[in-house]
């Protein structure tokens, strides 16, 4: 699989000489920005229902979920609302596009720095739900 296109987040380690509570602060501002910078790459809104969100109460989904073999890597996060988020639970991309087709439809418009193959299975879903549903 190619990684063109996906952004990386490079942030510098923490020195190995410092102090548990130190190597915390530094694993928070981590997640921090990574929050951040999903939350701007999904044009501030949940990428399921397409409603606007403040970084207060937006929370990052994992596309692929951790329990199914996903990863933390930037190109399987996106910003969701809590509601779509454990609505989503830990469906895979396809299964939770079939069930609800919108979803898919407002995914394909809004996460932007998703991995390529995850938009196309989107659009496959979404898809076939409406030639089923013809």
């Amino acid at each position: 699989m190619s990684h063109r296109g996906v952004h990386h987040i490079a942030l510098a380690r923490a020195p190995r000489g410092l102090s548990r509570n130190a190597r915390r602060v530094l694993h928070q501002q981590h997640k921090r920005q990574v929050k951040r910078a999903t939350f701007r790459d999904c044009g501030r809104r949940c990428v399921y229902c397409g409603t606007g969100l403040g970084l207060d109460n937006a929370t990052l989904d994992h596309v692929i979920p951790l329990s199914r073999g996903g990863s933390h890597h930037p190109g399987n996060l996106v910003s969701a609302c809590q509601a779509c988020n454990q609505r989503k639970g830990s469906l895979l991309p396809t299964e939770f596009f079939a069930r609800y087709p919108v979803a898919g439809q407002n995914f394909m418009r809004y996460a932007r720095a998703v991995h390529r193959q995850l938009k196309r299975g989107a659009r496959r879903a979404v898809s076939l739900h409406f030639a089923q549903a013809a």
